[in-house]
């Protein structure tokens, strides 16, 4: 099984258009413990992007940028290298686009 990357892209202030929505960093959080309790994240790498201070890596900062300029919502969750979601998340498209990897359910979810 491979390794799965959840990105999740976001700032500290919350978008202007996603008033009342959580914020970024709180969307995270609540990603982690909804995804645990479904599936068996061993394999899953969780990491969270500051939009205003995005690390080093370009394609973070290319990223980061793309959000100002085109003011796309945030938070912004990938999936490997796919965008599952923006603006406030559903995790019926996020399962989805896991179920792909054949990730192995918790076992109470069997």
């Amino acid at each position: 099984m491979s390794e799965i990357v959840i990105t999740v892209y976001g700032a500290e202030q919350i978008c202007a258009s996603c008033v009342g929505a959580p914020g970024s960093k709180d969307t995270f959080e609540w990603l982690q413990a909804a995804l645990g309790r479904k599936y068996n994240t061993e394999s899953i790498t969780y990491e969270y992007i500051d939009i205003e201070q995005p690390p080093s890596m370009e394609k973070h900062q290319n990223f980061a940028k793309r959000i100002m300029d085109e003011d796309l919502f945030y938070p912004i969750v990938f999936v490997n290298d796919e965008m599952v979601a923006e603006g406030i998340p559903r995790l019926k498209d996020i399962y989805q686009a896991l179920d792909q990897y054949d990730l192995p359910l918790q076992s109470s979810q069997k």
